[in-house]
Formats: structure tokens, sequence, C-alpha cells
């Protein structure tokens, strides 16, 4: 029958394109992932498509390994004779590799991700769950989801992966690697990591390392999502607990003005009908539903059908891991020996990763510029100054290249 021979069609393609690159694992067609429905996001469209790199094995930085682990990526223009064209762009913790999505507005003609000029190149880190190998996965020992078993991937493991999937593409170099927030912590890593093949790098919205009061935040999300009784050591969806961690992230994406601007005291009219007074509704003995909390809950619903619980943990403790100097010595002879050029970007509204994070890169990094955005966004400004951001990155890289000519 015709769909017989379409599917049939479709599994030989892609039993080809796996010997192009690494063997492909044989759970691959079984697998289900709970973030692959698209759905609209402030990162926009949110799906697992993509190209896909195979290892037989993944070695990770503990000594560890992974079985058949995958690479899910996206590449946008393409690499010139020389394939010394390539951008690396690197997502935050719930994106994917999908950054003509979520970064849209810099992608195009004249714009910093000029697909005319530049090969560009984004993939979705390990322990997610959009394309790459994480929790949502079969662990090929037990065929069952990988939940709770699945092992800690550190921000230098991801980086390491993805240096691995450019180095099968034949890239030659890579002209500046960009990320925000956890995208960030990946860029610097991509100072020790990607050698020579690396000529500059922009790093957003993070620091040198995760602090304390970072590692809280994502401890309380993480177990609030552990104590969900349907978590069941990672097997389970978690919704509630998951939920809940969504709302806790959103308020700290944010800054106070933000919030106070967007909704102040306003009520949810849904929910109190004609009463739009707080007066009122005290009067006649009544709970006041105010529109910030259906705001929060709107945002809770929305994230639970984009992402899995197990993922969500094993990637806030991936970010937890984030400290250049583990094990290179001290801080400031760590980023003292990236000798490339960086942009060090921050935001003034940013409570979760203030501006004295930026600060301090900036002063240890031997050849880094420093960019401070105004912005009331909060951390989410990483997102959406893009036209700032464009601004910054184009003065930056217009300077290097001045310098070489």
């Amino acid at each position: 029958p015709p769909f017989k021979m379409a599917v049939m069609g479709t599994v030989k393609a892609l039993w080809a394109r796996a010997r192009m690159v690494r063997r492909w694992p044989t759970s691959f067609i079984f697998k289900r992932r709970l973030c692959t429905d698209a759905t609209q996001d402030e990162y926009g469209k949110m799906e697992a498509d993509g190209d896909t790199f195979y290892f037989d094995e993944f070695i990770l930085e503990s000594g560890r390994s992974l079985k058949n682990a995958q690479v899910r990526y996206k590449t946008f223009g393409k690499l010139n004779e020389a394939r010394d064209n390539c951008v690396v762009v690197c997502h935050a913790l719930t994106g994917n590799a999908s950054v003509n999505e979520w970064w849209a507005p810099l992608m195009g003609p004249g714009k910093l991700f000029d697909t005319s000029k530049y090969m560009i190149f984004c993939a979705n880190i390990l322990g997610s769950c959009y394309g790459s190998t994480g929790p949502a996965d079969i662990n090929p020992e037990t065929n069952k989801r990988y939940g709770e078993d699945f092992p800690l991937v550190t921000i230098r493991d991801s980086v390491r992966s993805q240096k691995a999937v450019l180095e099968s593409l034949g890239v030659s170099g890579i002209q500046f690697v960009l990320g925000g927030s956890l995208g960030g912590m990946q860029a610097l890593e991509w100072g020790f990591i990607g050698g020579s093949l690396v000529r500059s790098l922009v790093v957003i919205a993070c620091g040198a390392k995760h602090t304390a009061w970072q590692i809280a935040i994502s401890e309380v999300q993480r177990n609030a999502i552990i104590r969900d009784p349907t978590w069941e050591n990672g097997q389970g969806k978690a919704l509630n607990g998951l939920g809940i961690a969504r709302q806790l992230a959103m308020i700290s994406y944010r800054s106070h003005r933000a919030y106070d601007q967007k909704f102040g005291r306003k009520l949810t009219k849904e929910a109190n009908g004609k009463r739009k007074d707080v007066q009122e509704m005290i009067m006649e003995g009544k709970i006041p539903n105010f529109d910030v909390a259906g705001y929060l809950s709107y945002q809770d619903s929305k994230f639970l059908t984009r992402f899995d619980a197990a993922s969500y943990v094993r990637c806030t403790q991936k970010m937890d891991t984030h400290d250049v100097s583990r094990g290179r010595g001290s801080l400031g002879s760590s980023l003292g020996s990236i000798e490339k050029p960086v942009l060090v970007i921050g935001f003034d509204g940013d409570l979760l990763y203030p501006l004295s994070e930026q600060r301090e890169l900036a002063a240890l990094l031997p050849k880094a510029k420093l960019k401070e955005i105004e912005s009331d966004a909060g951390h989410d400004a990483f997102l959406l100054e893009y036209e700032a951001i464009q601004s910054a990155c184009t003065s930056f890289l217009n300077e290097l290249d001045d310098a070489q000519r």
C-alpha cells in the first residue's frame, strides 16, 4: 500500500542519514517525548525538529557514558569555501535548536544572524527534551525512560558534544559564539573548549559561576517537582510540581517594575465578573483574584504542554555545575586564560543574574568589552531586548573586523 511504501522510504532515508554520521539507535522510532507538541510560548513555536548527530557512546565529564546519545541541531545558511563562517548560538534553560523562532528578530539579511554571510548553528543541549538525549528518552539498559537515572550532564559536556557535531560538519572556524542565561554559560565555556576554532564570544546575562542565590531558586523549583506525588523517580509527569516550578521561574525572570507596570493591583476580569475594585470585593466577603495570579496560572498551563519534569530537574542541575574555575585554579587565572575578544552584556533590571556578575566577568577577562543595557524586562531582557543586543553585537564585531584590516 502507498502508506507502507512511504513509511519504508522514510526509514531507509533515515538509515542512510545515520550511516553518514554515527550509528542510529534502534530505539529511536519508539521514543516518545512530552515536549514535542508545538505550542506558542515566550520562545515562539517550540518543536523538536532538526538534524541529528549520533554517538555510539558519549563519555561525560563524570566518566559515565551515554550509550547511543544523540544531539538534535539546526543550521541556517551555508558554510563558505574556507568553512570558517560558522556562528554558534546557545539556547537557554527551556529552549531548543530553533533559534529562528525564539530570536527571530535577529535572523535575516543585514542582521546579527545573517544567513547570507554566516552558517548559523544551534543545538539542543543534552538532558533537554527537544531531540537531544535526556531523561525522557529510553535507557537502552532498562528499556524504560531514564527519568531520575539520567546522569548529570555539565555545561562542559554540552559544549563538547556541540563541538563534535561541528567537527563532523567540517567547520574550520567559528566567527563568534553567542548565548544568554544558560546559553551564556555555554558561550563562556566555548572560550576554554573551543580553542583556536573560536574567534570571539558574546556572553549575555550570566556570571562566571552559579551563585548560592541562583542555586537556591533552582532547588525550590526542583523540590516542587520531586515532591509531586506523580514524580515516581522521574518516570511520572509531575505536572503540578512542574507548573509551580515554572511559576516561580517566571517571577525570577522579570523585574519588580515590570510586574507592577503590567499588572499592578488589577483584578482578573474573568474571575471577578463586573467587580473591578478590591475594596468592593472585600466588603462583599469575596477573595480578590488578582490579574498577576491569572498570568502565572496561564504560564504554568502553557509550559506543561511543552516540557518534561525530569528534564527540567536535570537541566537546572546542569546550570548549578557552572563554575569556570572548577578544576582550573582561581577564578581570576581561569578567566585570564581566555585571550579571545569577549562582549559581555548585562541588564540593569536583571534580578536573577545581576549586573555585578557581568562587571566581574568584564574585569577578569583580558579582552572583554562590557555593554550595560537599561531594561525593565528583568532577566528575560536577553530574549526581548533584541534591538539593543543587535546594536551592541554589531558594533563589537565591526571593531574586530576593523582591527584585522
